[in-house]
C-alpha cells in the first residue's frame, strides 16, 4: 500500500511538472524593462536595472502620425513592440498601425510568435486568412470603421483597402516581438535563392516565370 501511495505521489509531481513547464512563465516582478546595451544572449531581452528605469521606458509618441504608403504593395505598417517601448519586454503584447493607400494591401503574411487582432479605424478593408492543411479554407470579411476582426497565430493572412479613400487600422498582438514572415519575401526574395526547380514544382508554373519572381524580390 505503502509503494501504491508513492507512486501516485510520483505521478501527480510528475503531471504538475509538466504542466508547469507548458506554461508561460509568469514576470517574478513588476517589469522587466529591455536593456539594448546588454550582451546576455537569452529569449527575450535582458532586464535593465529597476533604479535606472525611466517613464520614457513605456511610452511611445506619434501613431498619430500617418505612413507613407508610397510604395509597390501601398500601406504602411509603423509597429509599436519592444524594440520601441523597452517597457514591453516579457509582457506578452505590442501593436501596430497601418496605413492603407486606395487599394493597397498588407500582402499575405503570418506572425510567428502571435495571435493578431485588428480594429479599423477609418474606411473599409476586406481582410481573410487560410486554415492550415489540408482544408487550406478562406475566411474572408470586409471591415468597416469599427468593425474587429482576429487572425489566429501562424496562418497566412491579409488585409486589403477596397475603397477610393485611406483606410487606418490600429492591430494588437499578444508578443512583445510577435515577428512577420511575408510569404512572398520570403520564397521569391530569399538569400540565397531557393532552387528555381523546386519552387517551379512547388508552385506547379515554368521556371521562367519563378526566375521573373526572384528579379522582383
Amino acid at each position: 500500500m505503502a509503494h501504491r501511495i508513492a507512486f501516485l505521489g510520483f505521478v501527480a509531481l510528475a503531471v504538475c511538472a509538466s504542466l508547469s513547464l507548458a506554461a508561460d512563465p509568469a514576470n517574478l516582478q513588476d517589469f522587466c524593462v529591455a536593456d539594448a546595451s546588454g550582451n546576455t544572449r537569452m529569449n527575450g531581452m535582458a532586464c535593465k536595472n529597476p533604479a535606472m528605469v525611466q517613464a520614457s521606458d513605456f511610452a511611445f509618441s506619434g501613431l498619430h502620425i500617418p505612413g507613407n504608403t508610397s510604395n509597390s504593395v501601398g500601406s504602411r505598417v509603423t509597429p509599436v513592440a519592444v524594440t520601441q517601448i523597452p517597457g514591453l519586454n516579457t509582457l506578452g503584447i505590442s501593436m501596430v498601425r497601418i496605413d492603407y493607400a486606395p487599394w493597397g494591401i498588407n500582402s499575405l503574411h503570418t506572425h510567428p510568435r502571435a495571435t493578431e487582432i485588428l480594429t479599423v479605424i477609418e474606411g473599409s478593408l476586406e481582410v481573410g486568412f487560410v486554415t492550415s492543411n489540408p482544408e487550406n479554407r478562406h475566411i474572408t470579411k470586409i471591415l468597416k470603421k469599427g468593425d474587429v476582426f482576429v487572425f489566429p497565430v501562424g496562418l497566412i493572412h491579409y488585409q486589403r483597402n477596397i475603397g477610393y479613400g485611406n483606410v487606418v487600422a490600429i492591430a494588437a498582438l499578444s508578443s512583445q516581438n510577435p515577428g512577420v514572415i511575408t510569404i512572398a519575401n520570403t520564397v521569391f526574395g530569399s538569400k540565397p535563392d531557393i532552387n528555381t526547380d523546386l519552387l517551379a514544382k512547388a508552385f506547379q508554373v515554368d521556371k521562367s516565370v519563378v526566375w521573373q519572381l526572384q528579379t522582383k524580390f
